[in-house]
């Protein structure tokens, strides 16, 4: 029979930097079983002193833009520059299985190969704004593994990317030129939480047209997003994966970028205040499993839901006779 590791060892295991301890903690933060949600509570808090350092990069786009091999390229020139980099590469998921459909092992095969690198594919499942329901824990168990360079890709099927935007230092939204306007051609919410945008697949023939498309870019984001609070002015570059072309120049904005949060102390008020919002998040969700759970009450918000769907009784109402029998253990009317 095979021995389960205990916290302890975990605990280790992921300080030590150890590859397989890392895959295995990660597997018990994703976990749903309650017991195995009471360990991962532990061991978060144990490693807690021992995350904070690194950058944490949320990555998006629209599908076709290219993100997975931005990442794969865009790693492998930070492992050069001396960075070990976690990517938390977030999958659709099967409708059938829940799992992850594409396998970013499988589509950055050789970054998946540096010993600098550590890539986790997880499946997003239902969970809004493209990221997994654990990527936050995630991210805080690899920072402890001693992952400098934390990269979150998102879904990108469109869904708000607040989730994501909400959990890093710096969110980089990928585009394209020549794909009609430029403006028309990414949602102005995402505009709205962009820290830095690049208009990959700058080379060759696409060249000048990815330098118009960020001149046209900049100019307008001047006017869409001026600097407000601890929110600085978005930069726009382009990049090319395929030839490497502003990739270093992406990593010096990325250090510029937090150099300037941590000189102005926005670094530590971001982070404090997504961690209050992750908090309430958590309890929201719970109260929601919480509710579902009631054998009481199941059947009683079945009858409801079918109610509100054909229109006999209005969402509000609904709502408040479901929150108010959760409040006294469960009874119901006898509507």
């Amino acid at each position: 029979m095979k021995r389960t590791t205990t916290t302890d060892e975990l605990l280790a295991g992921v300080r030590a930097g150890d590859r397989a301890a890392l895959g295995r903690a990660l597997t018990l933060v994703e976990s749903s079983r309650p017991e195995h949600r009471e360990r991962a509570q532990e061991l978060l808090t144990t490693l807690l002193p021992d995350t904070g350092a690194a950058h944490r990069v949320g990555i998006t786009g629209v599908p076709g833009v290219g993100k997975s091999t931005f990442i794969e390229a865009f790693g492998l020139r930070l492992v050069e520059r001396g960075h070990r980099v976690a990517v938390l590469a977030v999958d659709p998921s099967s409708p059938v299985s829940k799992g992850s459909i594409l396998g970013d092992k499988t589509r950055m095969e050789r970054l998946a190969q540096s010993d600098a690198a550590f890539i986790r594919p997880s499946p997003a499942g239902g969970s809004l704004g493209g990221v997994a329901r654990t990527t936050r824990e995630s991210m805080l168990v690899c920072e402890a593994a001693g992952y400098d360079m934390v990269l979150v890709e998102t879904v990108g099927v469109g869904q708000s990317e607040t989730a994501v935007a909400d959990m890093v230092d710096l969110f980089l939204l990928l585009s394209l030129a020549g794909a009609g306007d430029e403006l028309q051609g990414i949602k102005r919410g995402i505009l709205e939480l962009a820290d830095l945008i690049a208009i990959n697949k700058a080379d060759g023939d696409n060249l000048a047209a990815a330098e118009r498309a960020r001149t046209e870019l900049a100019s307008a984001l001047r006017i869409l997003r001026p600097a407000a609070g601890d929110r600085l002015n978005p930069r726009v570059v382009t990049c090319s994966a395929v030839t490497g072309a502003g990739l270093d120049a992406i990593h010096d904005l990325i250090v510029e970028h937090r150099a300037q949060l941590e000189a102005s102390g926005a670094l530590g008020r971001r982070r404090s205040a997504q961690q209050l919002r992750w908090m309430w998040s958590l309890v929201e969700e719970g109260l929601r499993t919480a509710v579902r759970e009631r054998p009481e009450l199941a059947r009683r918000i079945e009858g409801l839901e079918r109610a509100v769907v054909e229109g006999e009784v209005a969402a509000t109402a609904a709502a408040e006779e479901i929150l108010s029998a959760f409040r006294v253990g469960g009874r119901t009317s006898s509507r």
